[in-house]
């Protein structure tokens, strides 16, 4: 069986990284967990790092991270299917939202249940997810301040997640600028801006978060490390917190090139190789880890002069070139993910989670 490790002395560095550039301007932050797949262990263990707000978009995983500790603050981080609203008024104390009759719903249960719900609109600035067109956002924010219940306690934003829009200090002032204007037309205090993620922070690395911008929501570049926005790695920080590891099943010296008529795969793609590679055979080795644990563009061995030649629905085949490490059957891979790899090493029941470098 397949294991992932989460470093826990790499990922408290990271978060004292992140917490001491966040608190030097002034700006609140909250960890989003959804990579963490509502793992119980995992979830306890970013707990300990002591952030007082986590976000999801699961409420399984909000309603798993309140039976931890009730006391953290929890944001629901998508706007609420209606069937959900019961359990994000139960689990969150905050969602994101960008529907009047959602609210509406989410009103009227906060009544039934005897709770108070904080809210976050969500504006549209051109990445075409979830938001609020900036010119809809006065007769929103109208329609939904009065509902009992409900308070209204920022405005935020989404870039980079659905078509990889970028961030600017154009775009962040212009967020800035809407809750400006709401909180004079309407005579309200709005705290939040929430206008950061993880492909924000280089932003404010760089001094050019406009000021206003005052809450992040990070996932991304806490557990990996990432700078979105340059598509490459924050200095200081740990990019290997996760690491999945799988064992070898098999070591044979193959041709490799395929030999005989090609089609498609099972997964519908074609293959084309050098033939002039045939008859020059490298060291393959398979291990016990396939499509539903590992994916090639999303998984990178560590060692060096290894790659991966292919993956199928249980196994990943590996080109170990002349194999100078001598890796035989038995012997474990490691290989480190991207987020995404993370997220479905992190989703597949067939992938044992462990912590490693765990303060005694």
């Amino acid at each position: 069986m397949s294991y992932m490790t989460m470093d826990l002395s790499k990922l408290q560095e990271n978060y004292r990284t992140l917490s001491t550039e966040f608190e030097r301007r002034g700006v609140s932050w909250a960890i989003v967990t959804k990579i963490l797949c509502g793992n119980r262990e995992y979830l306890k263990a970013v707990l300990s790092l002591g952030a007082s707000q986590v976000c999801d978009s699961r409420v399984l995983n909000l309603k798993a991270i309140k039976k931890i500790d009730p006391s953290v603050e929890t944001v629901f981080i998508k706007p609420p299917a209606k069937k959900t609203v019961p359990n994000v008024i139960r689990c969150a104390d905050i969602s994101l939202n960008t529907q009047v009759s959602t609210i509406k719903l989410l009103s009227d249960e906060a009544v039934q249940q005897g709770k108070n719900h904080r809210v976050i609109i969500m504006v549209e600035l051109g990445e075409r997810r979830e938001g609020v067109p900036l010119g809809a956002l006065p007769a929103f924010f109208n329609a939904v301040r009065a509902l009992p219940n409900i308070e209204i306690i920022g405005i935020g934003t989404n870039l980079s997640c659905l078509f990889g829009v970028l961030p600017n200090r154009e775009k962040l002032l212009r967020l800035v600028s809407a809750r400006d204007r709401l909180a004079e037309e309407f005579g309200v205090r709005i705290p939040f801006v929430s206008g950061g993620t993880s492909v924000t922070i280089p932003l404010m690395l760089s001094g050019a978060l406009p000021a206003g911008i005052n809450h992040f929501r990070v996932g991304d570049s806490l557990f990996l490390g990432s700078d979105v926005y340059n598509n490459s790695h924050l200095p200081g920080m740990h990019t290997d917190v996760f690491l999945l590891y799988a064992q070898i099943i098999e070591v044979n010296l193959k041709s490799p090139v395929p030999d005989g008529d090609m089609a498609k795969n099972l997964e519908g793609k074609e293959f084309q190789f050098d033939d002039s590679l045939r008859h020059e055979p490298t060291c393959r080795a398979i291990v016990d880890a396939g499509i539903l644990e590992l994916e090639a563009a999303h998984a990178t061995p560590v060692l060096n002069g290894i790659s991966i030649a292919g993956v199928t629905s249980d196994m990943c085949v590996l080109d170990l070139g002349n194999n100078p490490g001598d890796l035989k059957v038995g012997d474990y891979i490691a290989f480190s993910l991207d987020y995404m790899g993370v997220l479905r090493a992190l989703s597949s029941k067939y992938v044992e989670k462990r912590i490693v470098n765990a303060e005694q």
